[in-house]
């Protein structure tokens, strides 16, 4: 079982390492928070609706559930458009995946472009969404699939500190901020 360290809560950290659905929900809520926040916001849901699962949370009545988003602390600091988000992706793993969220990248014992092709058809993530989180499933959550690091590159690459994938400490999270400073800081340069 992996040992998930993206939050400052070890219940959270615990969510998310057991539950395979939360890791890609605290995925899905990763833009526009803190990482720690975004990837809190499963344990939060699953408090305030009392149940964590495709099913409680697809079937969930819209405006309750956007109410849940809004409790302080808030899950997310679009609360609305991200419980609609959440919700959809719930739906869509219910629809074509059994409402198992580990069937992407279980089912059929795909390799890493055929997960990053299945993550990508998923609401709310896009190319580099796609590749951060295949990266953070290889690195850290055990799938194996051929070519699963050129298919997440440059996420996916050894002894880089990109993404939320290479956050296993303190000290990594540290190398991960400074990295994105550098991109940032380089980015406007150009």
């Amino acid at each position: 079982m992996p040992a998930i360290h993206l939050t400052d809560d070890a219940e959270a950290d615990r969510l998310l390492s057991d539950d395979p659905l939360a890791l890609l929900v605290g995925m899905l809520l990763d833009q526009q928070v803190a990482m720690e926040v975004a990837f809190a916001g499963p344990l939060k849901i699953k408090q305030r609706l009392g149940a964590f699962s495709t099913e409680a949370i697809a079937g969930a009545e819209p405006e309750m559930f956007a109410g849940l988003f809004k409790e302080t602390p808030a899950v997310h600091r679009f609360p609305g458009s991200m419980a609609t988000r959440v919700q959809l992706l719930a739906q869509v793993l219910l629809d074509g995946w059994g409402g198992d969220a580990a069937a992407i990248w279980r089912q059929g014992e795909p390799d890493g472009p055929t997960v990053l092709k299945r993550l990508k058809k998923l609401p709310g993530f896009g190319e580099q969404k796609a590749k951060i989180f295949l990266a953070l499933l290889g690195k850290q959550y055990g799938f194996e699939g051929a070519a699963w690091r050129e298919a997440s590159s440059p996420y996916g690459d050894e002894g880089t500190y990109k993404s939320v994938a290479d956050i296993t400490s303190p000290e990594t999270l540290a190398l991960v901020r400074e990295s994105k400073r550098a991109a940032k800081a380089a980015a406007k340069k150009t």
